[in-house]
């Protein structure tokens, strides 16, 4: 309890000498001088006292005077106070710690203030100084040589030790000060780089979204249209299919925009679960109805997929059969699935040209998204032109990815 207060009162101190530096040197200054003048006048019993009385207040007045730049010339002050000093035990002045006051406050303003180099030179020298000064002094004679040099090092080794003790507190404030700050900014910067991560994630999920099922609805409005005379039924059946995949648009879309309106209500509506590649069926027949037909093959013993994993699966298929839709001249496309031992292999080719209208798919930002998702989980994908022709993507996905892949998903 008493350290605590005596921590907050020199706080307060502290606080007020920023504010108002000269007002409160000043009144260092004059109380130092009284001290050190009050010094001057002690005797010792039986001891006669120096017949000057004037030399020794005016210098404990020049002393106390260099006091007031100790902010910004610590050693000029030191080494004043320290002549002054010298020359008033020498005029057989009683060595007592009122007298050494002013000195005292310079050799605690230089720890506070300097380097510990500049504090060694200097708080050593004066202390040698003075010492060997009230050694010699004829005031004290009646003293044992003992008590007349371990006085003086005492009264000046205990400044030095209280001002270092205060400059360590400073440092140690600040580098705690600078600590929190930086974790702060850290903080910030982790929390800015999470919400862009999240527009990320939701601005893949929306172009993959948008993308497919526009692209799909596109191709299946244009076929209706050209088989609405010559084959009504077929024209029927697919504005059929053109409904489902409207609908399925609007049901990813809600469970998409979703995630930004959760406010962590129970009573809201629940969200559907992630697409995966259970919903691959679905997917084949909506590319089935835009006149692109999809041959699927499996290989190798199929494992569970971790969620992150199965929705980066499907969304790859999905785009990839998109830009078949949108830019591959051709009416068939083929899907690989590969497990082999931890990795998921996964391949998407069509043997048509490129649509010359439309940009070259490797270009955009669909195969962009898809080596983001791949990467999200830890895998890899290639896109290009096949050498025999026509379009392929290829996937290596791992089966159980990292923390952050499962984030993602």
């Amino acid at each position: 309890m008493t350290t605590s207060m005596e921590r907050r009162y020199a706080d307060r101190l502290e606080e007020l000498s920023d504010r108002h530096p000269f007002l409160v040197d000043l009144a260092l200054v004059f109380t130092l001088l009284g001290c050190a003048v009050l010094g001057a006048s002690l005797t010792l019993p039986g001891a006669t006292p120096p017949d000057d009385d004037q030399l020794a207040v005016v210098l404990m007045g020049v002393s106390c005077l260099a006091l007031l730049k100790h902010r910004t010339h610590p050693r000029t002050a030191v080494v004043v106070n320290a002549v002054c000093a010298t020359a008033v035990i020498a005029q057989g002045y009683l060595l007592t710690p009122l007298l050494l006051s002013p000195v005292m406050a310079s050799l605690y303003w230089l720890a506070t203030l300097t380097e510990r180099a500049t504090v060694r030179v200097y708080g050593f020298a004066t202390t040698g100084v003075l010492t060997v000064a009230a050694a010699v002094s004829d005031s004290m004679d009646h003293v044992s040589l003992l008590l007349r040099t371990i006085g003086p090092v005492f009264w000046l080794m205990f400044p030095l030790a209280a001002g270092t003790m205060t400059r360590l507190r400073r440092a140690y404030l600040a580098a705690t000060q600078a600590r929190a700050e930086h974790a702060e900014r850290t903080r910030e910067e982790e929390a800015r780089l999470r919400v862009t991560e999240e527009r990320m994630r939701i601005a893949r999920e929306l172009h993959d979204v948008v993308a497919h099922h526009l692209a799909l609805a596109n191709a299946q409005a244009g076929t209706a249209e050209h088989l609405a005379l010559t084959n009504p039924p077929q024209t029927k059946r697919i504005l059929h299919d053109l409904t489902g995949t409207t609908s399925s648009a609007l049901r990813e879309l809600k469970a998409t925009l979703g995630l930004l309106r959760q406010n962590g209500d129970d009573a809201s509506a629940p969200l559907e679960p992630a697409p995966g590649l259970a919903r691959l069926p679905e997917l084949v027949s909506s590319c089935a109805s835009a006149g692109i037909t999809v041959t699927v093959t499996t290989e190798g013993e199929p494992q569970p997929l971790s969620p992150g994993v199965d929705l980066t699966a499907f969304r790859i298929v999905q785009e990839a059969l998109t830009n078949v839709t949108k830019h591959a001249a051709t009416q068939r496309a083929h899907v690989r699935f590969a497990y082999a031992g931890s990795r998921l292999l996964i391949t998407v080719t069509d043997e048509g040209a490129r649509i010359a209208s439309g940009p070259e798919p490797s270009k955009g930002f669909g195969v962009i998204g898809m080596r983001e998702r791949a990467q999200s989980v830890g895998g890899e994908l290639r896109a290009g032109p096949r050498p025999e022709g026509g379009f392929e993507v290829s996937t290596a996905l791992p089966l159980q990815p990292a923390v952050r892949g499962e984030g993602d998903g």
